[in-house]
C-alpha cells in the first residue's frame, strides 16, 4: 500500500437528531487478517475527533508491567526477557505458538488485564461524547465470550486482502518467513467466517487513497438521513 494523502472522511458518522441532542457514539468493531492494514483503517473510520481502543497498544502497556515481567520470567523462563528485563514480544510468540499451554498460561494471565483497559477507554470514550469509537481489537470475534465486545458494536467492518498480498507485507515489514501468517492464522477463526460474520467490507489491496474512498462511502452510508 502506497504512502499517497487520503481524503478527509466525514468528521462524524452520526450528527445531531430532530430534537438537537447529540446522538450516541457509533461503535465500530473491526475485523480482518493479519497484515491487512486494520490499523490504517480504523484511523480512516474513527476520522478526526473519533477514537482508535487499539487492543495491541494496550497490550503492549500490560506487557510492561513489573508483575507480566515476573509472571513472563517464572512461565517462560528468564529467557524470556529481554535485556532490560521486559518481556520479550518475539521469544513469547515464538513459544506460545509451538506451545498451546503456554499460549494458555500467557492468555490467561493478560487478557482480563487487556480486557479491563478496553472497557475503561470503552466508557471513557462515551463519556467524553466521541463520535466515533472504533474497537480494533484482533481476536474480537475468537474471544467474545469473555470480553463481550461484539454486542457493544454497532457495526462490523471487516477489511479483506488477499493471502498473497498479506503475505507479502507480513515478510517485508515483520520479517516473517513463508508459512508464519498461515500457521499463525491456523489458530483463528477462518477469514470467510469472520468476513461473514461482518455488515461491511472494505478492501485494501490498493493504495492508502483507495481505502479511505471506501471509508468515506462507508460512513457516509451510516449518517442519519
Amino acid at each position: 500500500m502506497t504512502a499517497q494523502e487520503p481524503p478527509s472522511p466525514p468528521s462524524s458518522g452520526r450528527s445531531p437528531g430532530q430534537t438537537g441532542k447529540p446522538l450516541p457514539p457509533l461503535v465500530i468493531g473491526l475485523a480482518g487478517g493479519i497484515a491487512s492494514g486494520k490499523s490504517a483503517a480504523a484511523r480512516l473510520l474513527a476520522g478526526d475527533g473519533g477514537v482508535v481502543i487499539d487492543a495491541d497498544a494496550l497490550a503492549h502497556e500490560v506487557l510492561a508491567e513489573p508483575e507480566t515481567a515476573a509472571f513472563v520470567s517464572q512461565t517462560f523462563g528468564p529467557e524470556a526477557l529481554d535485556a532490560e528485563g521486559r518481556p520479550d514480544r518475539a521469544v513469547l510468540a515464538q513459544r506460545v505458538f509451538r506451545e498451546p499451554q503456554l499460549r494458555a498460561a500467557l492468555e490467561a494471565f493478560t487478557h482480563p488485564r487487556i480486557r479491563a483497559r478496553i472497557r475503561a477507554s470503552l466508557e471513557d470514550a462515551r463519556a467524553a461524547g466521541t463520535p466515533r469509537i472504533v474497537l480494533d481489537v484482533p481476536l474480537l470475534f475468537e474471544n467474545d465470550r469473555e470480553h463481550q465486545l461484539v454486542a457493544e458494536c454497532d457495526r462490523l467492518v471487516f477489511v479483506a486482502v488477499e493471502r498473497e498480498e498479506r503475505e507479502r507485507r507480513a515478510r517485508e515489514t515483520r520479517g516473517w518467513g513463508p508459512g508464519e501468517l498461515a500457521r499463525r492464522e491456523a489458530a483463528q477463526l477462518p477469514l470467510s467466517e469472520k468476513e461473514a460474520r461482518a455488515d461491511h467490507v472494505l478492501h485494501n489491496d490498493g493504495t492508502l487513497a483507495e481505502l479511505a474512498h471506501q471509508v468515506h462511502q462507508l460512513l457516509e452510508s451510516l449518517r442519519p438521513r
